[in-house]
């Protein structure tokens, strides 16, 4: 099974940049061309937040054309950037979407691999949470399925990264939610967004990792008093390939047009 990441694609209105210099819109179409042309396509494809830029009816109404397009199953998580009441009204599509209650997690049964999707959204803050709720409801879920390899996805990653500035803009309720992890072996992935990075850790047994966006990047500055700065590195989505007996190895593929390919020899 293939399961492709993308993440942060800050959707704008029609017309409109991010930090009037990022065309994030047409980089979200480039990234579904991209997904769409693999030669082995994703079974689902999964958005691990910051679909839109200000959490407006009429940017998530353009994200819904774009991701149209995908020819695989959708599965979205929202991000800081996110307003949950206009993302749930604006796509009706995303009918996993819970309608009631407080938060946006679920799980997807259909697939070889069990998708648990975590909401981390603190409203009015960058920063994520996972409260005492949804830490219980996610070891709830975790408890009923205790054989059946499963990959967590959210928007806030559990751990520290160096980059200072986001850092600061962290996951409060981590600690908690690294014990449920370390409890639950059959938990072969937890995937992240936020940071704009490809960033990997080896945490509670597992391997948690964040994912570079479909747009601009974090520059990466470990100083302890590094700005908060973006570049235009390359996009990319990552792969995730999961087989029985195997496990899961994941891949970064980058979006664009580039040399090759060339046989060797």
């Amino acid at each position: 099974m293939i399961i492709a990441q993308i993440t942060d694609t800050h959707v704008r209105p029609k017309g409109a940049l991010a930090y009037n210099r990022v065309s994030t819109n047409s980089m979200l179409k480039d990234a579904v061309v991209h997904l769409n042309a693999l030669p082995s396509p994703p079974d689902v494809v999964i958005i691990t937040g910051d679909l839109v830029d200000a959490g407006r009816p009429d940017e998530y109404a353009h994200f819904s054309e774009i991701v149209a397009s995908i020819s695989a199953p959708v599965f979205l998580v929202p991000g800081n950037h996110d307003d949950r009441a206009a993302m749930v009204e604006a796509l009706p599509e995303h009918a996993y979407l819970p309608r009631e209650g407080e938060f946006l997690h679920y799980v997807v049964d259909d697939y070889p691999i069990r998708l648990i999707g975590l909401d981390t959204v603190l409203p009015g803050s960058p920063s994520g949470l996972l409260c005492e709720r949804r830490l219980d409801w996610f070891s709830d879920r975790l408890a009923e399925a205790p054989h059946q390899p499963t990959l967590v996805f959210m928007h806030h990653p559990p751990f520290m990264t160096s980059i200072r500035h986001m850092d600061d803009m962290g996951l409060s309720g981590s600690d908690a939610f690294v014990e449920i992890v370390a409890r639950n072996p059959q938990i072969e992935r937890v995937v992240c967004g936020h940071l704009h990075r490809p960033i990997q850790i080896r945490l509670a047994g597992t391997l948690i990792s964040t994912a570079p966006s479909t747009a601009h990047q974090v520059v990466l500055d470990l100083r302890a008093d590094g700005p908060a700065e973006y570049n235009m590195e390359p996009p990319a989505c990552h792969l995730h390939v999961w087989k029985a007996g195997q496990g899961m190895v994941s891949h970064t593929s980058y979006i664009g047009k580039y040399d090759g390919p060339y046989p060797f020899g």
